[in-house]
Parts: C-alpha cells; sequence; structure tokens
C-alpha cells in the first residue's frame, strides 16, 4: 500500500530551484509532523526540515535560509522549496509523516520512495 508519493525531484544549477512535493493517500485517518529527510550515496539518512500539524517548523542548520517546509491540509500534501541550491544538496529526498491510517489503529511512521535531487557546480 503507498501512502505517501513524493514528487519534483530533477537536475538543476547550483543556485538554482526546485520544489518538492508529498502527497498522502486520501483515506488516511489523521497526519501529524511531517519531514523531510536526505540520504546521499553512502551516507545516512539525515533529517532536512520537520513541520507539525499546527505549521510549526524546524530545520537542518545546512539549510536554513534556504529551504521552506509547508504544508496543504486539506490536500494532505507536505512541500519543500529549495532556493539556493548547492552541490553538496544532491541527493535522494525522502517524505516522512506520522500518521494513523485509520481511528483505531496505531500512530506510526510512514516514508515515500524517495526523489531525486542533483544539483551541479
Amino acid at each position: 500500500q503507498v501512502q505517501l508519493v513524493e514528487s519534483g525531484g530533477g537536475l538543476v544549477q547550483a543556485g538554482g530551484s526546485l520544489r518538492l512535493s508529498c502527497v498522502a493517500s486520501a483515506s488516511i485517518f489523521s497526519i501529524n509532523h511531517m519531514g523531510w529527510y536526505r540520504q546521499a550515496p553512502g551516507n545516512q539518512r539525515d533529517l532536512v526540515a520537520t513541520i507539525t500539524s499546527g505549521g510549526s517548523t524546524s530545520y537542518a542548520e545546512s539549510v536554513k535560509g534556504r529551504f521552506t517546509i509547508s504544508r496543504d491540509n486539506v490536500k494532505k500534501t507536505v512541500y519543500l522549496q529549495m532556493n539556493g541550491l548547492k552541490p553538496e544538496d544532491t541527493a535522494v529526498y525522502y517524505c516522512n509523516a506520522n500518521l494513523k491510517l485509520t481511528w483505531n489503529t496505531p500512530t506510526k511512521n510512514y516514508w515515500g520512495q524517495g526523489t531525486q535531487v542533483t544539483v551541479s557546480s
């Protein structure tokens, strides 16, 4: 069952911008906090940004001032606007959401399949 689907990745030059989207299944009962993570080859998966159900945000130090996370609770979608991209931002970006599939199932984290972001120098 696919619960989260990312899109918007691609190849851009340094200094360029991309907007990533992550759409959650419409049937999901409720969504709590959501976030974006990234993983470069040979590296661990690192937190990029998070956003609570109320819209409070948090960012990794490396992306502060350049990336903006937002969400649309009606569309059950979380976005990551990435400006001023650098080659070191190159990675697979993964959406994560803490959610309940139904009212009587436990809350847990789900991952999207990932979308590739490549920034050329």
